[in-house]
């Protein structure tokens, strides 16, 4: 495995914690290590205080909507390396899955058939989707072991969540706070495929003026990929602060920072899976660059498929937030987030064959510009370069809000704002005899055309501006049997876009500036008919404004009479989104079912395709989906504790698709891409004293993966195993615990379709058809283990 080389976090863990005795184990139970967690706003906010046994994957929720929530209980099961969508496979709405066994690779997230770039997704209250293309990177951003809880709001999105992109709920992280009491702990995971992780977290505990902690944890991780050469190398900070007045004024801040690399793991066309068999990958082998010839036109033999080492995707992030809150008086809170979001790397296949006449004129804005690439003195030759999709963004943000009780209501308030700063450039790279950039980020030694300015196969600037004004009245009715919340937000975006002229686009530098808002009502309702059981209702309508690539002139930008035009008129896409559900919540037991419809209006499928380096815009029009999901848990009865869900949904495109001025191809009554009708999980759990295991389940039906529904992903089922045991505090070593993770334990060969929007795999009258759409693979059977000690 070649990979670049980065600052390293060097830790140890001691070897002599293997050794322990078992003895007369006792463990802590859950509820005596797990920190406070709260999700949701004021009256409506879920406090998880305790983790109980066997549970960790339901708690018990009062929001007037569809909400579900799993806790550190859950998360501390899981294989350590695996990332937030991993986390929330077992949910009925959720179908997510990874690129690889480990999550070190990123992977895939629909939620009732919206993909992720449609879903709200926040950290600590921080919105982290592209500000340009609203992608998700859920490798990327906290480490499993510092994460107390996720949520996922499945039908509205919450009325102060930071988003002009979710037409389909949202899904949050919360981060844990800072220990009580002094702790270092210490986690090694080792697995198949020369997978490890090392983790040390130091908790400071309450400090001297008994309102102060801290905790800073430090994690370094590297897996091979499980078919063909490369891997993946991630390093992690974590770091959290807290000051408490007391519980009603406080300031907690965090700092998140990530580096990583991965190779790309080959995703594959029906074709080539056919053809070539599941462990078909990129070439492991580079031919070398041609000896240069001065006269001779010389064209390097570029390997077919591309070189592992030219697949990657290098990027470091860094989020930092600080939420504060003030009591004003006995019935008034305010509460303030600042945050900044950090982002710099690249992705995708940079596999370049370069010919050294394909360089801008900046006269005649054509590729006919010469530059020598190999040192022999002309520009006749064409050489295999390292070029890509870098992204630097800065997005400084603040979100504040006033929650007033008052009477029989509570009433939240606020505004949200943000300025995000988006270059995206296309710099290349020498590559050496081996087939490596010089520098997988692109930054060092860059080739430059003539005139001294950088190669850019695109060039883009995106100042994006968003805000929004949020209110919510919760109305308690009925001695609080009866809850209705109504909430209106209005969220704007400014997008302001400079394309440059660039080898990418052939055109003069242009400008566009577009504004996209709406006003987006709620309404929900909770009427609790026992103390275990209550109805719940809502609706409420969403907006996702589009993506900034739309702006480019490969995309929907057109030069007509000299003057840059958008064509295709993109518009925000829209959603009403209706949730009627039951709860049933007692000491032993949880349930809900729900029911919801979806009216979609202009719906977007948009996408980027690593492979090809593009980007993908579709208006797909009215699309109507509805189902239900039912959810099911219990707390440990005679040791035994099960979880199990259930969701359907059935999704239809209304109309056919114009994919130019008068050809349509037939979709209309079609299943949206990407939309499993059945989704099924199952967890089956046994705790006894200080030893657990439990077996789980996950079975997806078939997806379509063409808009025609002419190429379909079957359906699939697979298994892993989870088990663990506590051992007796030994001497300084405290809670020592043993972890064993297996997934897809029978080995299954599956496949989820790619997110880049396919029309149709035939051909139609008017439009031919593309049999290239590409597949991300299941990753086979891989066990890990994981040891943790507290000190």
């Amino acid at each position: 495995m070649h990979l670049n080389q980065y600052p390293v976090l060097r830790m140890t863990v001691l070897a002599a914690a293997c050794q322990m005795a078992f003895g007369t184990a006792h463990a802590q139970s859950a509820s005596e290590v797990a920190p406070q967690v709260t999700t949701g706003t004021g009256k409506q906010q879920v406090v998880i205080t305790a983790k109980k046994l066997g549970m960790g994957l339901m708690v018990t929720e009062d929001a007037p909507k569809a909400r579900s929530t799993i806790t550190a209980e859950e998360l501390e099961k899981q294989r350590p390396t695996g990332n937030a969508y991993e986390a929330l496979e077992m949910l009925p709405a959720v179908n997510s899955y990874n690129y690889d066994a480990t999550g070190l690779f990123g992977g895939g997230l629909t939620l009732r058939g919206f993909n992720s770039d449609q879903i709200g997704a926040t950290i600590n209250g921080v919105p982290v989707n592209d500000s340009g293309s609203f992608s998700v990177y859920p490798q990327e951003y906290v480490d499993q072991e510092n994460t107390c809880s996720q949520f996922v709001t499945q039908g509205s999105t919450d009325v102060d969540s930071p988003q002009v992109g979710a037409t389909g709920g949202n899904f949050g992280i919360n981060t844990c706070n800072p220990e009580k009491n002094q702790r270092l702990r210490l986690m090694q995971t080792i697995g198949q495929l020369d997978m490890y992780k090392t983790f040390v977290r130091y908790d400071s505990g309450l400090m001297a003026d008994n309102r102060s902690r801290m905790f800073i944890s430090g994690s370094r991780a590297e897996a091979d990929k499980w078919k063909g050469k490369g891997g993946a190398k991630r390093e992690h900070i974590d770091a959290g602060f807290n000051y408490d007045w007391d519980k009603f004024n406080y300031i907690h801040s965090t700092i998140l920072w990530n580096e990583a690399l991965n190779h790309n793991i080959n995703s594959l066309t029906l074709k080539e899976l056919n053809e070539k068999g599941y462990f078909y990958d990129f070439s492991e082998t580079f031919p070398g660059h041609k000896t240069p010839r001065s006269g001779q036109a010389d064209v390097d033999v570029a390997p077919n498929p591309a070189f592992y080492g030219l697949s990657a995707n290098p990027f470091r992030n860094a989020i930092f937030s600080a939420t504060g809150r003030f009591r004003l008086a006995d019935n008034l809170d305010l509460k303030v987030l600042p945050y900044m979001w950090y982002g710099f790397g690249n992705g995708g296949l940079g596999q370049k064959l370069t010919g050294e006449r394909t360089f801008l004129d900046p006269v005649t804005f054509k590729n006919t510009a010469g530059v020598d690439l190999n040192g022999d003195g002309d520009t006749l030759d064409t050489v295999i370069m390292a070029n890509n999709s870098v992204t630097k963004t800065y997005r400084p943000g603040i979100t504040s809000s006033i929650n007033w009780s008052v009477a029989n209501h509570e009433i939240l308030g606020g505004f949200w704002y943000e300025r995000a700063r988006h270059g995206q450039t296309g710099t290349m790279v020498p590559v050496t005899n081996n087939g490596f950039p010089i520098d997988y980020y692109l930054q060092k030694g860059q080739v430059r055309r003539a005139d001294g300015h950088p190669y850019q196969s695109r060039d883009w600037y995106t100042i994006s501006t968003a805000w929004q004004f949020f209110l919510q009245d919760t109305i308690g009715l009925m001695d609080d049997k009866l809850k209705i919340n109504i909430g209106l937000r209005t969220p704007y975006i400014n997008r302001d876009f400079t394309g440059f002229a660039s080898e990418g686009s052939t055109s003069p530098t242009y400008k566009i500036e577009r504004e996209y808002h709406d006003v987006l009502p709620q309404l929900g309702a909770r009427f609790r008919i026992t103390n275990d059981d209550q109805l719940f209702a809502s609706i409420a309508k969403n907006m996702k404004a589009p993506p900034n690539f739309v702006f480019d002139t490969r995309n929907n930008v057109r030069f007509i009479n000299g003057v840059p035009t958008l064509v295709g008129n993109p518009k925000e896409e829209t959603s009403y989104n209706t949730d009627i559900g039951y709860r049933r919540q007692t000491d032993k037991f949880i349930a809900t079912f729900t029911a919801y419809f979806i009216d979609f209006r202009d719906r977007q499928a948009t996408a980027f395709d690593a492979v090809s380096n593009s980007s993908s815009y579709i208006n797909v029009g009215d699309v109507r989906n509805h189902g239900f999901e039912i959810e099911l848990g219990n707390t440990p009865i005679n040791g035994w504790s099960f979880y199990g869900s259930l969701g359907y949904s059935d999704s239809e495109i209304r109309d056919n698709l114009e994919v130019r001025s008068g050809v349509f191809v037939p979709t209309a009554g079609k299943q949206m891409i990407n939309t499993p009708k059945k989704k099924a999980s199952l967890s089956a759990e046994y705790q006894t004293g200080s030893l657990w295991a439990r077996l789980k389940m996950k079975s997806t039906s078939r997806q379509a993966s063409t808009m025609t529904n002419d190429e379909w992903a079957p359906g699939y089922t697979t298994f892993g195993i989870d088990g663990g045991y506590t051992f007796a505090n030994w001497g300084a070593f405290k809670r020592p615990k043993l972890t064993v993770n297996v997934s897809n334990i029978t080995n299954k060969q599956y496949r989820n379709a790619a997110s880049n929007t396919t029309v149709a795999a035939a051909n139609y009258p008017g439009w031919t058809g593309s049999t290239s759409h590409r597949y991300y693979l299941g990753a086979p059977r891989f066990a890990s283990v994981t040891l943790s000690v507290d000190l």
